[in-house]
């Protein structure tokens, strides 16, 4: 009880530093402003400490095993060095990959300022979740929502690189070289194909199998984020032929006319007959 009022007091302190600092910034002092404003203001800090904590979580993820499949993939991404690159079979895919992958980019320059290592980033994050069978948005949520797009962050609990990889999945397969999870490639397979075997687990449920990748599955906090997240990273090509919208277009009195026969007018059809 005592240790738990501690914890209280010490994110109470931290959020008045932050509430007073921001304070500060805007040329204020606690004596300027009203006593609800300055309540406001560190609800509004301890909040955001709490909000920062969401991604690290993975000290609760379960080491399980894996079938050889996924053994096979993980081994693969150590094995192979180099970036991929798509081979498309016609030359629409490639440029819808195109488009994709220059919207997606003006999106991530805040945030991966060097042109070259973003485009290679965004490369490889296509390749490996299209590889795994999974939606490139949610792919780029849920590194977001993890590493904030930092190559070489750690978390508390020990996970590593974009994807928040745990250092015991390189000892399932046998390597144990957790510096190997700093590499780009390596990161972004490891992710895309543990989420898609807690997606197989899971039975294809979304929500679970966010939490699970988490380690905090059944909670809300982390599926959700990442959910969130995605919005922001869905793209609608604006070049794919508009289908739907023209299908749209057509009422249905109209369409049930095109399936109709031609109703052979009477007089016509007298002719017709006299022939």
């Amino acid at each position: 009880m005592v240790q738990n009022s501690r914890q209280a007091c010490n994110t109470a302190g931290i959020g008045q530093t932050i509430a007073v600092a921001c304070l500060h910034a805007f040329g204020l002092s606690i004596l300027s402003v009203r006593r609800s404003a300055l309540r406001n203001c560190l609800v509004i800090s301890v909040l955001w400490l709490g909000l920062v904590g969401i991604p690290n979580a993975h000290a609760q993820q379960l080491e399980e095993p894996l079938v050889d499949s996924v053994r096979s993939a993980l081994q693969a991404a150590i094995a192979n060095a180099t970036p991929p690159e798509p081979i498309f079979t016609n030359t629409a895919s490639r440029l819808a990959y195109l488009r994709w992958l220059t919207a997606t980019s003006e999106k991530l320059a805040k945030r991966m300022p060097n042109v070259a290592m973003r485009h290679e980033f965004l490369q490889t994050v296509w390749y490996e979740s299209k590889r795994a069978g999974l939606d490139v948005a949610m792919v780029l949520g849920l590194i977001q929502v993890e590493s904030g797009f930092r190559k070489h962050v750690i978390s508390y609990a020990g996970a590593r690189g974009f994807m928040q990889i745990m250092p015991f999945w390189t000892r399932v397969i046998g390597d144990s070289d957790a510096s190997k999870l700093f590499h780009m490639q390596t990161n972004l397979r490891f992710g895309n194909v543990i989420l898609r075997h807690y997606l197989d687990i899971e039975k294809g449920d979304v929500f679970m199998a966010l939490g699970r990748y988490n380690g905090s599955r059944g909670r809300a906090t982390y599926p959700n984020a990442v959910l969130a997240a995605q919005k922001f990273w869905e793209f609608e090509d604006p070049g794919a032929p508009p289908v739907v919208e023209a299908l749209q277009t057509v009422s249905p009195s109209a369409a049930e006319d095109v399936r109709k026969p031609p109703v052979q007018q009477p007089a016509v059809a007298a002719q017709n007959a006299d022939s």
